[in-house]
């Protein structure tokens, strides 16, 4: 049986049962080590869609994650496996010639899997290494991959970044390749965005490899810059509730309305005055002011300066005729597709403010909370007005769920279900214990956060419920926390 060389540093159920399934599986030669690594899904409480516009975003690393074990191949074939692929509909394995990725750069890589849409999935674990073999030479050879998950796939869980995750770090482990969290996570980035195709930001990969049980990443996206984690405080509670409604990052909707963010940047840019030049393919723009990122621009500057000069929508080929092209190296512009602008620039500019405010009220909150645990005599009525005040934090701490919520629906990023789930949680209320709501990650569907009081599960439950009498949708609870990529480290299972 297949056990670990090193005690587990963590309890973690679904790596013991990964361990206690390997031996059904046989896919591993026993004679030689296996190299494990594991990495959360995350529910994005706050930022979402504004990373790629450099905002401030608050992620939770879930329980729910992806486990990918890696062995070396004497035959010269990377070989993936996974369970799940299978019963969605894709190969359960799939092979491919060492040579044939060694000779691909990224867009022959996407070509690759893109050909075939049963072995697509593929391209996140096998990206890996196109990755590490395009940025840093890595010599490509045989291997065998090994891929379970339990983060829901189309959620807005962020279920392709653990997987890129995990498999990127099972990979290094093999390789013997140390790579910070940092730099892991940009190297998986790139894989989505260059190997799989979907224009994703950067938070999720950024989550699954550096977040840390119970506790939020603050990530400020420019490009990707953790700011300190920040502790949930004990008198709350964090949910997801997933709307059964499927999301894909990769949609239209979605790659239209990050378009629209980098054409108003644009826009932004040329009637600042900075200068702008096209370098091949590639626009550069001079931006000291900015810094390149629309989350540096101020709600008063834009209401002042920009709102009204920004058009609401732009047919693509209008655009690139006077503007030459976006800085967005993952996305183009479509010359007949009239693209949102306006409110597609708005977005990260208001919501990086209500993230920055939406962390201070976090930690005031915390600090709150830590007083509040004086109980003698003397002290009662600071103690109501401190409960007051937590009170009052929790209030403003929803509305700005509430604001992000509604500017993806201006966005075109809504969806019957979310708004539904949105509904019922501030029809329940505060005097249920709930507080706040939003869509997630790249929304169109997914799941909804949901901000509430520590001990509220069933007001959570009772929403999740009325959702799914209403709708016949499963309301799936997503709740519990575990560590990243990082922080689990690996694990080296040897047969006995």
């Amino acid at each position: 049986m297949w056990i670990p060389v090193e005690p587990l540093r963590h309890d973690l159920p679904d790596v013991e049962r990964f361990i206690a399934a390997l031996d059904a599986a046989e896919f591993f030669d026993r004679a030689h080590p296996v190299i494990l690594a594991r990495a959360p899904g995350r529910l994005d409480l706050m930022g979402g869609i504004a990373d790629y516009s450099g905002s401030l975003v608050l992620e939770l690393p879930l329980a729910a994650a992806a486990i990918v074990a890696a062995q070396p191949d004497e035959r010269a074939e990377v070989r993936v496996r996974s369970r799940v692929a299978a019963e969605l509909g894709g190969l359960r394995d799939v092979v491919i010639p060492a040579a044939d990725l060694a000779a691909c750069d990224y867009a022959g890589a996407r070509a690759l899997f893109a050909a075939q849409p049963e072995v697509h999935w593929a391209a996140y674990v096998a990206g890996a290494l196109v990755g590490l073999h395009v940025e840093y030479g890595v010599a490509l050879r045989g291997m065998r991959l090994l891929l379970e998950s339990e983060v829901p796939p189309g959620k807005g869980v962020s279920s392709s970044a653990a997987i890129e995750v995990a498999a990127m770090r099972a990979v290094c482990g093999v390789l013997g390749i140390e790579l910070t969290g940092r730099e892991l996570a940009l190297l998986c980035q790139k894989v989505e965005n260059l190997v799989v195709g979907a224009p994703c930001g950067v938070m999720d990969q950024m989550t699954a490899a550096l977040g840390d049980e119970e506790t939020l990443l603050a990530l400020l996206c420019q490009p990707a810059e953790p700011s300190g984690p920040i502790v949930i405080p004990h008198s709350i509670e964090v949910w997801g509730i997933d709307s059964g409604i499927r999301h894909a990052v990769s949609g239209a909707d979605y790659g239209s309305v990050r378009v629209g963010a980098f054409i108003g940047y644009r826009i932004l840019a040329d009637l600042a005055g900075l200068t702008a030049q096209l370098v091949g393919d590639v626009l550069h723009i001079q931006d000291s002011r900015w810094n390149g990122y629309l989350a540096n621009v101020t709600p008063s500057e834009w209401e002042a300066f920009y709102r009204d000069r920004v058009p609401l929508e732009l047919r693509g080929a209008e655009f690139l005729s006077h503007y030459g092209g976006t800085t967005d190296r993952v996305t183009i512009v479509e010359p007949d597709r009239v693209y949102a602008v306006r409110q597609p620039t708005a977005h990260p500019i208001y919501e990086h403010q209500r993230v920055r405010l939406f962390a201070a009220l976090l930690e005031s909150l915390a600090d709150l909370n830590e007083s509040a645990g004086h109980t003698h005599a003397q002290a009662r009525q600071k103690l109501r007005v401190r409960a007051s005040a937590a009170e009052e934090r929790m209030l403003l701490l929803g509305e700005l769920m509430y604001q992000s919520h509604a500017s993806y629906s201006a966005c075109g990023l809504g969806a019957d279900g979310t708004d539904r789930l949105v509904e019922l949680v501030r029809a329940a209320g505060p005097h249920q214990g709930l507080y706040g709501a939003k869509i997630t990650g790249g929304g169109s569907g997914g799941v909804v956060a949901v901000l509430a009081r520590s001990g509220a599960r069933r007001a959570v439950e009772r929403v999740a419920a009325q959702y799914q009498r209403e709708t016949g949708h499963d309301a799936l609870l997503i709740g519990g926390s575990s560590p990243g990529a990082m922080a689990f480290g690996t694990l080296t299972l040897a047969y006995t």
